[in-house]
């Protein structure tokens, strides 16, 4: 498995025990938890993980219970091998997007923080109405900073990370999860990066660009948090049994 990244060697190994008849349809895979220590890796790599496998077919994720096998085939025209996890991809984000604005502070202009402030009043007034078109309001201000870099090469790059989130099988899937959450853009982070912006503070910029994306892998994470609910309500019934013996 040499050369594979992190998430695909779980799903390479856990698809194979469910192929070859270690689960049954039906049965709950072991907690992410337990499979973090197992293969010791974080949680969040283990969630890519189970996506992936979610989009072959082979096991669903139930939020707030669990994720149990699907089936014993796999889904044709499941995951590609070029997918990208969503938490692999945020984290690029954070330093290439980091870096992009930290250039963009230097050579940015008025028209474009102007176009910035327009943006996060449109996301502001979209997160009310229509998700979908919050995310494209985003999508726009981080492609603005993106050119306010003038640096052709970096636009392309950032670029390239926003396809790969609309085009990553893992990343849509993600996505249908976070929108039924009721997770949208966080209107202080983006002005936080404007804020920066308009000081001409590569620093700053930087700090607040990160600070944002890695905002965004933590309010991911809890909005895919498929053991939550399941976990809360295994302590309501510790407290009712306690309070039935008089404890």
């Amino acid at each position: 498995m040499a050369g594979k990244r992190l998430y695909e060697r779980i799903v390479e190994a856990l698809s194979g025990e469910i192929l070859g008849g270690q689960y049954e349809i039906g049965q709950r895979l072991p907690s992410e938890r337990d499979l973090s220590d197992r293969f010791e890796v974080s949680r969040p790599t283990i969630r890519e993980a189970l996506i992936a496998l979610e989009i072959d077919g082979l096991v669903e994720v139930v939020t707030g219970s669990g994720v149990y096998v699907r089936s014993l085939r796999r889904r044709a025209g499941g995951a590609s091998p070029r997918d990208v996890g969503p938490f692999e991809l945020l984290e690029a984000r954070a330093f290439i997007e980091g870096e992009a604005a930290a250039l963009a502070a230097q050579h940015i202009t008025d028209e474009e923080l102007n176009t910035l402030q327009a943006l996060v009043a449109e996301m502001e007034a979209e997160n009310l109405r229509d998700v979908v078109m919050s995310e494209d309001a985003d999508r726009r201000f981080h492609m603005t900073i993106a050119a306010a870099t003038k640096n052709s090469a970096m636009e392309q790059a950032v670029e390239a990370l926003w396809a790969a989130r609309n085009q990553s099988l893992q990343n849509v899937r993600f996505l249908e999860k976070v929108r039924a959450e009721g997770v949208k853009p966080r209107i202080n982070e983006h002005m936080a990066i404007v804020s920066a912006l308009k000081l001409r503070d590569a620093g700053a910029a930087r700090a607040a660009m990160r600070t944002h994306l890695r905002g965004v892998a933590d309010m991911v994470f809890e909005a895919t948090e498929a053991e939550a609910l399941e976990r809360v309500r295994t302590e309501i019934a510790g407290e009712r049994r306690r309070f039935q013996l008089g404890e």
